[in-house]
């Protein structure tokens, strides 16, 4: 019998999802994993989460590496990716995915690449963070490791910004700063499987705020982008080469822009605007890897 692991968060939404999947799919034990009660024992070669020796596994996959993104989560994807050069199958691959967890190393693979984006600075200094400001008129202030727009800020140009920039830099080593684009009330998550096109939904804003994310009260909504945007989005995801994975575009008058590209991609959207049962799209797909 097929022994895999879904490395999330218990009471997460999508974790528990692809957890219950997995033992659907294998008629296997149930195992959701919390990097946080992982131990790793480097001179045997076992990582242990619960009594389990997740080297013994055939297969971990990846949804969550913790409840809130960090620096922390790094270190644990270390952990995975040894255990993924002891041979077990790790989907999405954790050197592929530290190159997106951060958010200035996804813009830079980017923006190297071509992919357009809307205008940033990255920035140490307050003053020269101000100047681009300044030239931007207005921007949102952006933690490197993030997710669902937490952290991040909308920032105008003016008197009371460089207190505002003050403040974040006692907290924040670097300042990643992006100008600020009409998104039309909208933007889309467009998702690939194993480097595929899978599907694409809209996040629509409410009315009020200035991010499209649900924690702002903005909604899933079916949408059929046209074939450049799903062609802009597979160049942006195939830089990383994540096995699931969500990719956020932005339609404007000055033509696209991408945002990033998830390290974990979005499960609710595709479930919730499109009707597709993307843990078991997921399954399948390491199943199918799995006994190549």
């Amino acid at each position: 019998m097929i022994k895999i692991g879904v490395v999330g968060v218990a009471g997460g939404w999508s974790s528990e999802l692809l957890a219950d999947c997995v033992a659907e799919r294998t008629g296997g034990e149930r195992l959701l994993i919390d990097m946080e009660r992982v131990s790793l024992d480097l001179e045997s070669g076992t990582a242990r989460y619960q009594g389990v020796d997740l080297a013994a596994l055939d297969c971990l996959l990846v949804k969550k590496v913790g409840v809130t993104y960090s620096p922390n989560l790094l270190d644990r994807l270390e952990i995975l990716r040894f255990l993924a050069e002891r041979g077990v199958r790790v989907f999405s691959d954790p050197l592929r995915i530290l190159r997106v967890l951060d958010r200035l190393s996804c813009t830079v693979t980017l923006r190297q690449a071509g992919i357009p984006m809307p205008p940033t600075t990255v920035t140490e200094d307050v003053d020269l963070a101000l100047d681009a400001l300044e030239s931007y008129g207005e921007a949102i202030v952006k933690p490197l490791y993030s997710t669902k727009a937490r952290g991040m800020f909308i920032l105008k140009n003016g008197n009371g910004a460089r207190g505002q920039l003050e403040a974040y830099r006692e907290e924040h080593q670097l300042i990643y700063l992006q100008k600020t684009i009409p998104l039309n009330g909208m933007d889309l998550g467009v998702v690939f499987l194993g480097g595929k096109y899978l599907t694409t939904y809209a996040r629509r804003q409410e009315a009020g705020a200035w991010n499209t994310t649900t924690a702002s009260g903005g909604k899933y909504a079916p949408f059929d982008p046209p074939q450049d945007i799903i062609d802009l989005a597979h160049k942006a995801q195939a830089l990383f080469g994540l096995d699931f994975t969500c990719v956020d575009v932005a339609m404007t008058e000055q033509g696209p822009y991408v945002f990033e590209v998830s390290a974990f991609g979005g499960f609710r959207g595709v479930t919730e605007a499109r009707d597709i049962d993307p843990a078991r799209l997921f399954v399948d797909y390491a199943l199918r890897r799995i006994a190549q």
